[in-house]
């Protein structure tokens, strides 16, 4: 009875996350207006590898509908190199010109970011905010001071903002100064010293302002183009369940928790076998912990969470533990299913597909989740019980004497009739219920029902010298 209603409420906490997952996984859009097209997204968090998959949709999604420009609100204090490179390769690839707006008021676009604006066809600043400060590290030392970059590193970053500024017709000297001084500048001084084109309170003024400018690079590599936002419809994009999920634990510091807490999970379930909750959910943390770190693509994300899935059910079949380690996979399986199709590879297919792909995922995440809760974990444990087969399968068994036992007789147990043999020789009456206790052979040895049950006997019984 408790196995049923516990089932149950773990077919509840099934239904309940499949609902939650429909509705979160549904793109965020929306538009006003009407004529020219211009997409306004936004990037907030560190630039890690997930970072270059969301810049790449966002530029593809203008791409596709033809948009005017597109302007990706940005707010970061820095992070990966690597990814900033793809990231600024992208936007100068990119087929309709591209804004970064550090914007809302209180942003920066510090370090990885400043590249990033640098390498855009127009930067803009609101009020209250900043951009520069790009002096590379390389993590922490163990007393928490900064691990500065050596001088071949910093030449080299020196060397690549100076390019970049150099190809837009930026300030050069005040870009170096960003890495040599650990300059930052606000919005008017920016402005002032030609970093930036554009100061803005809003994307309204942005697009007021910009209208009639020309881009500072070429788009897509192939020639300048002026700006025209004359009768503009803007449509915003916003990030995508994956893209919230990545942005909250790809934070350092939320991403070092996640790892430590992960751990003491792990050994704190180790060392209390038989609740199981603690390495569950060390396990789910530990594993996100390690994704937050940004050294994974989505896709690598995607296939770890899943084959983390994989182990939760299989555990789940082998462990009696009632719908825990199914729950568990359940998740882990649609963060992995989401993640895996979030790269940043060109697919010819209709958006409408990967919608429809998205209830796929769910729904054959709780399909799984079903089957190895009730199926694989049904046909393991009916493995597991002991053999019931010959001597095994009598011994114990309630029947009937037919004919008296003196000491051997007739019994009938299930309904068949046995040659029997009382077990410690005294008559048992015809009618009388008598208990299987022992085999020797095809004879029974038995007692009546409700002695003392000693050993099974198997051999030959003990005989008294007449």
């Amino acid at each position: 009875m408790v196995l049923g209603i516990t089932m149950k409420r773990s077919l509840l906490i099934i239904l309940s996350i499949f609902l939650l997952f429909t509705v979160l996984a549904l793109p965020v859009s929306s538009s006003d207006g009407g004529g020219r097209k211009v997409y306004v997204a936004k990037f907030e968090g560190v630039i890690t590898s997930y970072s270059v998959d969301q810049f790449s949709r966002y530029i593809s999604l203008a791409e596709e509908n033809n948009a005017e420009a597109l302007i990706i609100e940005i707010d970061t204090p820095g992070g990966q190199g690597d990814a900033m490179q793809e990231i600024i390769q992208r936007i100068q690839e990119s087929k309709v010109p591209v804004i970064i707006y550090v914007y809302p008021r209180g942003a920066i676009a510090a370090s990885a970011g400043t590249y990033i604006a640098l390498g855009s066809h127009l930067i803009a600043m609101a009020p209250a905010t900043s951009i520069g400060a790009c002096e590379p590290i390389l993590g922490y030392a163990s007393n928490g001071s900064i691990i500065k970059a050596p001088q071949k590193i910093r030449n080299f970053y020196i060397a690549y903002i100076r390019s970049l500024a150099e190809a837009s017709g930026r300030n050069e000297t005040a870009a170096e100064l960003f890495i040599t001084e650990d300059l930052s500048l606000t919005p008017e001084e920016a402005l002032k010293d030609h970093v930036i084109e554009i100061t803005a309170s809003n994307v309204d003024e942005l697009l007021q302002k910009a209208n009639g400018m020309r881009t500072k690079i070429p788009v897509a590599g192939k020639g300048y183009v002026t700006l025209n936002f004359t009768d503009t419809r803007i449509i915003t994009v916003g990030p995508s369940l994956k893209d919230d999920v990545i942005r909250y634990i790809s934070d350092p510091t939320v991403a070092y928790v996640l790892l430590n807490i992960g751990i003491l999970g792990l050994i704190f379930g180790f060392i209390t076998p038989g609740w199981h909750v603690p390495e569950t959910v060390g396990a789910i943390l530990l594993v996100l912990g390690i994704i937050g770190l940004g050294y994974f693509g989505y896709n690598s994300a995607g296939l770890v969470l899943i084959f983390l899935a994989v182990i939760f059910f299989i555990a789940e079949a082998l462990t009696p533990t009632f719908g825990l380690f199914t729950v568990a996979g359940v998740i882990t399986m649609i963060l992995g299913g989401i993640l895996l199709f979030g790269s940043s590879n060109e697919y010819l297919i209709k958006e409408s597909t990967f919608s429809n792909l998205r209830l796929v995922i769910i729904l054959i995440a709780v399909l799984l989740g079903l089957f190895f809760a009730f199926g694989v974990a049904t046909i393991v444990r009916d493995r597991r019980k002991k053999v019931q087969t010959g001597k095994e399968e009598m011994i114990g068994e309630v029947g009937k004497v037919v004919q008296e036992l003196n000491p051997e007789g007739m019994v009938k147990v299930h309904g068949e009739l046995w040659k029997a043999e009382s077990r410690n020789g005294e008559p048992i009456k015809p009618g009388e219920r008598i208990k299987v206790v022992g085999m020797r052979g095809l004879t029974l040895i038995v007692e009546r029902e409700g002695e003392n049950n000693n050993e099974p006997s198997f051999g030959e019984p003990e005989r008294k010298e007449v």
